[in-house]
């Protein structure tokens, strides 16, 4: 029995103190993510160059939009490269899940990829490790993100995780990816495998327990794993029990994304009920319509690119059967297939009636 005050006083004050700690400890372990993440952004966007270039794009945007043609060479402030261009799922409204293209497994070039980050490291900010296929099938996806972090670029991916083992995640983490974006649409296999067709929860699960562990045990404040849940008909009722699951598994962020579906317009059976997650709203006509007005203008035609597996060079992520290519970095560089006269004669019929592009009528971009 403490008999007298101060040392009871001493004891409720160290108690204090190491609840403080504690406390401190573990909510520091919860933001350093999100703090690292945050601070990358602005290390990779706040150069001279890189702010330039931001300026310049989003001057002759402007002006684009009010119908002045600068004609300015344009590097974009992000592109998008597709490490392979097939995927190990069969997701229905994936163009690569469906097979709807009767396309050869094709690994993008290593010498290719480093030779368009060298050439755009000055200007671009953010590589996009992803497109259309699984980017983990290519077995030098950790390589390739690894040198465009030695470059000062900010790098993320999506991934399905289902070749995340104990030993990639190492490797992922050791690389230098910034964000990782994991889809996990379901909290059970039963409503998982209605959209990730061929897909195991469990290791999607696990994917992500491994990746923890990693940073961890590497002490790495990267890369910044969201938990991306696409809300459909089937796995909407799930909404509450994902932000269970996505806490208990100490991912840094979970988004709730609304589909793209190709078939809409008199409805489609994964359409969700919630209205606030669809991208479609039924109107007079008894037609189903995108939400957002299509102005005639374009952001992403300015500030982005995409890369495929061989080399095109494409206006956007929209662009999923690669019906508008600017070039072939086998052929050119990235610029000259950036500033070709294919690309600008797109973009000025996108400022003209953007409508009448079909991957257009279906595209969220304001």
């Amino acid at each position: 029995m403490i008999r007298h005050p101060e040392y009871l006083h001493l004891l409720l004050v160290m108690s204090f103190q190491r609840a403080l700690f504690y406390y401190f400890k573990l909510f520091n372990q919860m933001i350093n993510s999100q703090i690292y993440y945050f601070f990358r952004i602005l290390k990779t966007t706040f150069t001279p160059f890189r702010i330039f270039n931001a300026l310049k794009l989003e001057i002759s945007y402007r002006l684009s939009v009010i119908g002045v043609s600068t004609n300015w060479k344009l590097s974009p402030f992000f592109i998008s490269i597709e490490p392979v261009n097939v995927c190990n799922l069969h997701c229905p409204e994936c163009p690569t899940g469906m097979q709807t293209k009767n396309v050869k497994p094709t690994n993008i070039d290593d010498v290719m990829t480093r030779n368009v980050i060298d050439e755009l490291q000055n200007t671009l900010t953010h590589v996009i490790f992803y497109f259309q296929g699984e980017p983990l099938l290519n077995r030098n996806f950790t390589n390739l993100v690894n040198y465009a972090y030695s470059k000062k670029l900010l790098t993320s991916t999506s991934t399905n995780a289902q070749l995340i083992n104990d030993e990639m995640a190492k490797r992922i983490v050791q690389s230098g990816l910034d964000r990782i974006i994991i889809s996990m649409d379901g909290t059970t296999q039963e409503t998982y495998q209605k959209y990730r067709v061929g897909g195991k929860l469990d290791k999607t699960i696990q994917a992500v327990e491994f990746l923890v562990k990693w940073k961890r045990e590497l002490k790495s404040p990267s890369p910044f794993i969201e938990i991306q849940f696409l809300v459909l008909k089937t796995n909407e009722h799930q909404m509450p029990e994902m932000k269970i699951l996505a806490k208990k598994l100490k991912a840094d962020k979970l988004s709730f994304k609304t589909a793209q579906l190709y078939d809409f317009e008199n409805g489609n059976m994964l359409l969700p009920e919630n209205k606030k997650y669809s991208r479609y709203e039924l109107l007079s006509d008894g037609k189903y319509h995108l939400k957002n007005p299509l102005h005639n203008r374009c952001k992403r035609q300015w500030k982005g690119a995409v890369v495929t597996s061989c080399g095109d060079v494409l206006p956007c992520c929209f662009d999923k059967d690669s019906s508008f290519v600017f070039g072939n970095l086998n052929e050119k560089s990235f610029e000259d297939c950036h500033d070709s006269e294919k690309a600008l004669k797109f973009r000025e019929k996108i400022r003209q009636n953007r409508k009448q592009f079909e991957m257009c009528r279906n595209c969220t971009e304001k």
